[in-house]
């Protein structure tokens, strides 16, 4: 039998994927992929081992998908951030599950840098863009390295949208 944890972090991955792709309008009412060659769908990429590309691809974001019973999130980003560059992301964030709980409520982080470039892309004032997403903030200590802004997958979903909208428009 495979490894149970392997297991759960599978099925969280592809729950991530599959609501992704019902939210951005890429699957038929089946849950097909309406073109499977769309680089717009989102996507569980193989593991690279060292150079690991993250766990789920949601151009231009690279999702760092965990189901653990107690997060470590400044170690999640970092690795999110890492992966994003192998795979040649701008972005990468953490994904984590909410125990018993619909996978739309699961928990979205961004570093802070990352935020900002996120809503500077966006042309948004920091208030409109943490209202309009419904940001949070964790601000550990003096070391702003811990800090972080966190959402829900839902409005993640949303977030994502107008971030590939406006780099359509840019283009």
């Amino acid at each position: 039998m495979a490894n149970p944890n392997k297991q759960k972090g599978t099925a969280w991955e592809s729950s991530v994927r599959d609501y992704l792709n019902v939210e951005l309008g890429q699957v038929d009412e089946y849950g097909r992929l309406l073109d499977p060659f769309d680089g717009m769908n989102v996507r569980r990429p193989a593991q690279e081992g060292a150079r690991d590309v993250g766990d789920v691809h949601a151009v231009p974001f690279v999702l760092e998908a965990k189901d653990v019973a107690k997060p470590t999130v400044p170690s999640f980003l970092r690795q999110a951030e890492v992966e994003a560059q192998h795979a040649g992301f701008p972005y990468g964030v953490a994904v984590v599950k909410v125990r018993r709980a619909n996978v739309r409520a699961g928990k979205v982080h961004f570093t802070v840098r990352t935020w900002t470039r996120v809503r500077l892309a966006l042309g948004l004032k920091s208030r409109d863009f943490a209202d309009r997403y419904g940001f949070g903030f964790s601000l550990r200590g003096l070391d702003t390295g811990r800090w972080y802004a966190t959402t829900d997958l839902e409005r993640f979903a949303r977030l994502l949208g107008d971030v590939r909208a406006a780099r359509r428009h840019t283009r």
